[in-house]
């Protein structure tokens, strides 16, 4: 299994959105067209991905990194990520998800942080079980895990 990022662009994108979650994880994540034009309003920060697998796209991340932030422990987070329903349960998440933490450590993170719902079970599970762990902050109604290298 080759897990790769790919920047998401005007060719990529069509694509892109066509991959959805299932159902019940709607209220967890913002589609991915929304997501695409919120990377273009925040175009300073955002970082968009799609993510492949043996050069078939699989699922969608993105990023934000501030470096310039004041606070070292804000810069960088992981602002989307998610599996084409059709896959989940096949390994992709985590696969992916390591090789989210290799890019971030690669362009010199210090941590990353990421905020979920306490009830998005499955997703908690994925980031607990890679490393993350809960800072005890919320972020609105959404619970800030983090990761430090």
């Amino acid at each position: 299994m080759k897990i790769e990022l790919r920047e998401l662009t005007e060719e990529n994108l069509q694509e892109c959105c066509k991959l959805k979650v299932a159902e019940d994880q709607k209220q967890y994540i913002d589609s991915n067209e929304n997501s695409w034009n919120a990377a273009k309003e925040n175009a300073d920060v955002a970082r968009p991905f799609a993510i492949y697998c043996d050069g078939e796209m699989v699922g969608f991340t993105m990023f934000a990194f501030e470096e310039d932030y004041e606070d070292p422990n804000d810069r960088y987070w992981l602002w989307r990520f998610m599996i084409d329903e059709s896959l989940q349960g096949k390994g992709y998440g985590k696969a992916a998800l390591q090789v989210i933490i290799q890019y971030f450590k690669e362009h010199g993170a210090n941590n990353i942080r990421l905020s979920t719902k306490e009830t998005n079970v499955g997703a908690l599970s994925l980031y607990r079980r890679a490393g993350f762990r809960d800072t005890g902050e919320m972020n609105d109604e959404e619970i800030v895990l983090q990761m430090d290298f």
